[in-house]
């Protein structure tokens, strides 16, 4: 790491570690509990102040927005694996979840995200955010895939460094304090969660991210358990009814602006710049997840007031199952809604009749068939509002 490229002390410094193969790390300060904030940022933070409002609203007013849990996880967990350099699509993912057989490492990698998600929305039910349920999120998230072999729930008791072309410390981009400063690090970023801080709780959000990037108190999954925490830190403050809000997607779109607007507060001090771009994805990923649950509404309610004409049964059942799974099994619908195998069959041919789900190949030995909702899945994967 280059010592001369790190001209601002003000949110940390770079020190050189003793021994004769010492190198050059960075040490952060505590992160700062008030800041005065220049026009841009204010003009920013109103905007992503209303865009939050409005999906908040939406969560809270739109019928079963439950349902769109798992559609939106999805979409925060591929795009936050993304970033890492994971492939995977949301038909994968979604027939992987529907019981198709062997999922690729990647998939099981966004299955590992929303499974880590999941686990921590149940614990922060019940305990404070914490680094202790950081570590917690770790295990799920990183367990049986690619770098579970690096210390799953553990802070690293040893260095790393970030964009080094040989793997050195020394031509590294970044360098993150060593495992003695990083612990006092992390000590602050906890007392900061809970903290009565004189700053908007979007801000402190994107403080925590900022800081837990830079502390990077992992071997490998840094990235993914920043993400999450921001999610998490936003529900447990009661900002977000349901987690609906998927910030990795504005994170993975504009991904090199991500990675230099982190490193511009480490070398430069532009915290402000940090700030603004941090709202921006928020005010963005807001505006395109209440998009999203209209038209996924929308569409819900049409088809069941399409079946409501001719019909009472559980048909209705399965088109909610289709808004939070649009990739589906004879044998996930049986097991949902607790009926025989031929009454789901039943159910699922009947709203196939229609055009809503589509045959998509089979799978496994006994050549188990799969449907989709491409309708649904349209609304779901299409990359931003734009392309609805």
């Amino acid at each position: 790491m280059d010592p001369a490229r790190y001209i601002s002390k003000a949110y940390g410094t770079v020190v050189k570690t003793p021994g004769p193969h010492g190198f050059y790390a960075f040490h952060p300060k505590p992160i700062p509990r008030t800041i005065a904030f220049d026009p841009p940022t204010v003009m920013a933070l109103a905007d992503a102040e209303a865009a939050l409002g409005r999906l908040a609203g939406a969560g809270r007013l739109l019928p079963n927005p439950h349902i769109l849990i798992g559609p939106y996880m999805t979409r925060e967990a591929l795009a936050s694996s993304s970033i890492e350099g994971t492939q995977a699509s949301f038909s994968e993912v979604f027939e992987a979840d529907a019981g198709k057989e062997a999922p690729t490492v990647d998939v099981r990698e966004v299955q590992n995200y929303v499974a880590a998600m999941r686990h921590g929305l149940e614990l922060i039910e019940s305990l404070p955010l914490s680094l202790r349920l950081l570590r917690e999120i770790h295990t799920r998230l990183m367990t049986g895939v690619r770098g579970g072999d690096r210390t799953p729930g553990e802070f690293r008791a040893s260095p790393n460094w970030i964009g080094s072309p040989d793997d050195r410390p020394d031509t590294a981009i970044f360098v993150p304090p060593p495992p003695d400063v990083m612990q006092d690090a992390l000590t602050d970023l906890e007392r900061f969660m809970h903290d009565d801080v004189q700053v908007p709780l979007l801000v402190q959000c994107a403080l925590l991210h900022y800081q837990f990037e830079t502390i990077h108190a992992f071997l490998d999954g840094n990235g993914r358990v920043g993400r999450l925490l921001a999610v998490f830190f936003l529900v447990e403050k009661n900002r977000l009814p349901q987690p609906l809000l998927y910030l990795s997607g504005h994170f993975e779109q504009h991904r090199d602006q991500y990675y230099r607007r982190l490193q511009a507060v480490r070398e430069r001090g532009e915290l402000q710049e940090w700030i603004q771009f941090f709202l921006q994805a928020v005010a963005t990923q807001a505006e395109d997840a209440v998009d999203r649950a209209e038209r996924l509404a929308d569409l819900r309610e049409r088809y069941r007031s399409e079946l409501a004409i001719t019909t009472r049964s559980r048909a209705l059942e399965v088109v909610d199952l289709m808004v939070a799974q649009p990739v589906i099994t004879a044998t996930l619908v049986q097991d949902r809604l607790n009926i025989t195998h031929q009454g789901a069959l039943n159910l699922i041919r009947r709203i196939e009749s229609k055009g809503w789900l589509h045959r998509a190949g089979t799978f496994g030995r006994g050549g188990r068939q799969l449907w989709v909702a491409p309708e649904i899945l349209q609304v779901i994967e299409a990359a931003t509002v734009a392309d609805l």
